[in-house]
Parts: C-alpha cells; structure tokens; sequence
C-alpha cells in the first residue's frame, strides 16, 4: 500500500533521507503542498529470455544475484566520478550521443549542440564541433550530481532556457504491480543571461518539481501559442503502459505550470508504433508491454500547419513519427501520420534553421554495436507536410 503523498515537507523529508541515504542532497519534490515519498517497491515485470532485444543495458542471466536485485528496484543510474573531459574539435561522425539538439544562435553565427549527458559543443559549419563544454551547475538541488538527458536550448526574451531531464532512480514515487517500480524523473528548467552558460536552476528552490510529482515525465520540450509557452512532455509508458504526450501552460515567466496538465494523445493512436512485446523487445531486462512515447518537438510547416514530431518503437526498432494538429492548436484534435517519418532505427530528431535559412533535421541513430551516432539531414517543409531530404552531416 502507497503512503501518502500528502505529508508535510518535513515529515516527507525525514522519510526520504532514512530510505535514500546515499542518493542526491534532497530526495523529494514539492509543488502546491503536494508531495512525492518513497513508496514500498513491488515485483516487476517478468525477465526478458536470455539474448531477447534490450532497451537499457544487457539482460542478466536467469537466476544469477543481477536477475534478482532487478526483480526488486529499478535500474539505477548512480553519479559517476570522472575527469574533467579534455575540449577539442572533432567532426560530427566522431561524436556519439543520444537526443541530439542544435539551437542556432543569430548574434554570433554558432550552432549549439547539446543531448543526454549534457555537455555543449560548438560550430560554424556544422561538420566540425568544438566542446565538450560543462555548462550546468545544479548545486543545492535534488537534481546534482545526477544524470540528465534530453536536453534543449530554448530562448524567451533576453533569457536563453535549458531544458532537461533528471532522474533519482532511488525514489520509487509508484509501484505498478507487476510491472515496474516507477522511479522519480522530471523534465526541469535551467536559466542563463548567456548561450554557453552557466545555466542555474530557474526556481531556486531545492525541493522544486515543474510537474506532478506523481508523474513519470521526460523528454519535456518549450512551445509557444498565443503569449502562452506550454512545456509538451511525455508522460511515461512504464507507468501508464499506453504512454502519453501532455502538456502544461506555464507562468509568464516560466517558474511554474498554471494548470494540470492535458492529454494530447497516446502511443497506440499511430498504426506505426508497435507494442513492445509484440516486436520482442525488452525493456530494463524485462519484459514490458506497452507502447513507447519519446522525444516531441513542436514546428509550422511554412503553410502554418501545426505538427509534433515524436519517436517510439516500431518494426525495426526506434523510430520517429509525425502527429498534426487538425485546429491549428496545442489543444488539437491529433492525427497520426500511418507511416513512420524515419523508421531504421533512429530518433528523437529536432528540427533547427541554418542561418541562410534551410530547415534541418538533427537525430541519432543507432548503430548494431549499441552505439547512438548525431546525423543531419534536409527536410522540405515548404507545404502541408513534412519531407526527409537527404544527409549532409
């Protein structure tokens, strides 16, 4: 049985710091007075069949200690001590990143490349990337020291945004039985008066949360209609099984949501995103059903259509698809393209502007040695819909 969530701070801060004692400074959120404890964890799915395709690392063997730890926590991503990462200049193809996102920045013509890890790189011709470059600094949150993926650069006004999401895999905030031990994982902000940085959180609070701290959100993305920015994110397929893209006004500027969040659609609503068991694939070493949502991004073709680009799963595993808005707005009704934009194993692609213009499309793919490689392709947004081109990069 799930404790309450409505504790006070402090009761649900000393509840946390006996579980948690070796995860990050401060182990809960607080968002309105409604607060996230650790909750009981419960069995898990079951184990994937030995050699089965993974998402999420290798699959232990049956029966061994590995096998049945995973039985009873979710994976963890523990804080990692390294050296300080020597800066150089490396073309693209050296590079290997997850969720590849470009923000061109007119005043001193340089592209901005940053992705899960969170480092920057920067470069005049997109070919040739300088970096990496640490550019956060989450001291005094729950956030430090631990992992951050899906990151993007947005800027409002004279403020440029980092987007990301951050994790403590020590704080079970559901228990779906037998089905996953869902972990705490927010998409934040982070604010600078500079593109290279340094970002600082943009609530100075060490318990802050953007969103319902009782859902599993990632991959949250900026979105402006009508002097309205919206944060579109996703709400997690491992705690809903149909997993969701949402979104949520947020404050003028940007500290808070002003209301709950809406549904835009699930997963299962594109014929090309396949339910994971069906295609054999595993998730965390087990064997998850559901359907995937990952990794939206808002964008107008030149004719004013609205469109999302977001990825899943599909017949050749990752994969992007496209959803568009048949009003014209955030709030919908959805239509799901039947085909996959890019289906060969790639995704979480963005879309960004060169400085002459032209529209490209940043996305990773990933390579038959488990490996995710950045690729740049052309697209063709010049009428209703949205057109791969070819890669340059």
């Amino acid at each position: 049985m799930k404790y309450s969530i409505f504790f006070s701070t402090l009761a649900c801060s000393a509840l946390l710091a006996a579980s948690c004692k070796q995860q990050a400074p401060v182990q809960n959120c607080v968002f309105d007075n409604n607060v996230i404890v650790d909750v009981p964890r419960g069995e898990q799915a079951h184990p994937a069949n030995p050699g089965q395709r993974n998402f999420g690392g290798m699959i232990p063997p049956a029966g061994s200690n590995a096998n049945r730890q995973r039985m009873q926590r979710p994976p963890q991503m523990q804080p990692m001590q390294r050296p300080a990462p020597q800066v150089r200049t490396v073309s693209l193809k050296e590079l290997s990143m997850s969720d590849p996102f470009i923000y061109p920045d007119p005043e001193t013509k340089t592209y901005w490349l940053t992705s899960t890890g969170g480092s920057l790189y920067k470069s005049t011709d997109l070919e040739m990337w300088t970096g990496p470059y640490n550019v956060i600094d989450l001291s005094g949150t729950w956030m430090q020291g631990n992992f951050v993926a899906a990151a993007e650069i947005h800027k409002f006004g004279d403020k440029f945004y980092y987007a990301g999401t951050w994790n403590n895999h020590g704080v079970c905030i559901e228990q779906v039985p037998r089905r996953y031990n869902v972990p705490l994982n927010q998409t934040q902000l982070l604010v600078s008066d500079k593109v290279d940085g340094p970002y600082l959180p943009l609530v100075k609070d060490s318990v802050f949360c953007l969103g319902p701290t009782n859902w599993d959100i990632i991959d949250g993305t900026l979105y402006e209609e009508n002097d309205t920015v919206y944060m579109v994110f996703v709400h997690e397929w491992t705690q809903l099984i149909d997993g969701t893209m949402a979104y949520m006004p947020l404050s003028k500027d940007l500290t808070h949501r002003t209301a709950d969040p809406t549904t835009i659609f699930r997963a299962s609503e594109a014929a090309w995103s396949k339910e994971m068991n069906s295609i054999g694939e595993a998730t965390f070493g087990m064997k998850m059903p559901g359907w995937v949502t990952d990794g939206p991004q808002m964008f107008r073709t030149q004719t004013g259509r609205l469109g999302m680009l977001w990825s899943s799963w599909g017949e050749n595993r990752y994969a992007q698809g496209i959803a568009w808005s048949e009003s014209g707005s955030i709030k919908g009704p959805w239509i799901q393209e039947e085909k996959a934009f890019k289906g060969d194993n790639s995704g979480h692609g963005m879309l960004f502007r060169t400085f002459e213009g032209q529209l490209l499309y940043s996305v990773h793919h990933s390579e038959g040695n488990g490996g995710r490689k950045p690729e740049i392709w052309t697209v063709d947004d010049s009428g209703d819909n949205l057109i791969l081109g070819k890669r340059i990069h």
